[in-house]
């Protein structure tokens, strides 16, 4: 068992509810140096690797036209999959 304040108490709680998981899972995952990630980042990468295979798709499918503009949708979908990354870690 750990003691906290209130107001320490209120924070673990918010950052629990924000990774999906109980107070003790946070702590744990916090103590033993585990990453953790939102929800709501963990929703955001997955929709950012959905348009990149929708991507990749229109990439194939066109024949290459427009090539370079579809690598680069691609590289600044992986940047920005990179930077939520970052932040998270």
């Amino acid at each position: 068992m750990v003691r906290v304040a209130p107001d320490e108490f209120d924070v673990l709680q918010e950052r629990a509810l924000d990774t999906g998981t109980t107070i003790p899972e946070y702590l744990r995952a916090c103590g033993m140096g585990r990453r953790t990630r939102s929800r709501i980042d963990s929703h955001i990468i997955n929709e950012l690797r959905r348009l990149g295979g929708l991507q990749k798709h229109l990439f194939n499918e066109g024949g290459g036209a427009l090539t370079k503009e579809y690598a680069a949708v691609l590289v600044e979908l992986k940047d920005a999959i990179m930077r939520i990354d970052r932040r998270d870690g």
